[in-house]
């Protein structure tokens, strides 16, 4: 049930600042990687739209920093250990994985997938994900991007962090449930605020239904959201509710748990 979004992505000035191309090519580069395990400068290239010579010159100043690998055999490129490094690092420092031990707790407790998410732009990256222990599941690997007005977990980020989404209406459409204007949004983030969790209603993709929580830093600033996902028909509306009231819990813990180590 997995399918890898499409998500918006915030516009591009016309004229960047001197400096600002390079910056946003090497990451446009990285982010490939997302969708292309090991790819050429020219396959690169190509999916970017980028010149060749642009490419290689982009691909051979993150080899030489570690952030790219190359297989000598292919002479393929792919994601580098400074970038798995910085990864981890990364989610270290977050606390994301020392929050690992409560959303393995929530996953056993109520035997579905559960999320951690963080804003990033007009999307969610995934930052870790532990699968349902059915063999009917919905599975989204870290790293995964999510849009963000149709992922549960966007939709709390979005109501009790940094507001709404940044691109012009209608929002893109998934599915005949997806919410594709700011009035339906606002309705909705109200709603979200009202009760203490998002749901995601087959917004995305069909047959599968979320519900998501915020997880507050020390500062009581929202910095990621839990979600709990699965199939529709193990989240009717009869058992909605038991599960939103788990995710509300676990993100109440998780937040208890940051202020702690923070």
């Amino acid at each position: 049930m997995s399918e890898r979004p499409e998500g918006p992505f915030p516009p591009r000035p016309e004229h960047p600042k001197p400096g600002t191309q390079t910056v946003d090519r090497s990451v446009a580069v990285l982010r490939s990687f997302e969708d292309a395990a090991r790819q050429t400068p020219t396959e690169i290239a190509h999916r970017l739209g980028l010149s060749v010579s642009t490419a290689h010159r982009i691909v051979h100043a993150l080899h030489a920093t570690g952030m790219l690998g190359q297989d000598p055999a292919t002479e393929r490129y792919f994601l580098g250990p400074t970038t798995a490094i910085l990864g981890r690092l990364a989610l270290e420092r977050m606390g994301a994985t020392l929050l690992q031990p409560e959303l393995t707790a929530l996953r056993d407790g109520t035997g579905e997938a559960v999320s951690l998410g963080v804003r990033a732009g007009d999307e969610v990256a995934v930052m870790l994900h532990l699968p349902s222990t059915h063999p009917l599941r919905y599975d989204q690997p870290p790293g995964d991007r999510n849009p963000i007005h149709a992922c549960a977990m966007g939709k709390t980020l979005m109501a009790f962090g940094d507001g709404l989404v940044a691109v012009d209406e209608p929002f893109r459409r998934y599915t005949p449930a997806t919410l594709t204007t700011r009035k339906e949004l606002d309705a909705d983030l109200d709603r979200v605020r009202g009760r203490g969790y998002s749901v995601n209603d087959e917004e995305r993709l069909a047959g599968v239904r979320a519900v998501a929580a915020p997880v507050r830093d020390g500062n009581g600033r929202v910095f990621a959201a839990v979600a709990l996902q699965g199939p529709s028909v193990r989240f009717g509306d009869d058992r909605l509710p038991v599960l939103a009231e788990a995710v509300v819990a676990a993100a109440g813990r998780l937040t208890d748990l940051h202020r702690y180590l923070s």
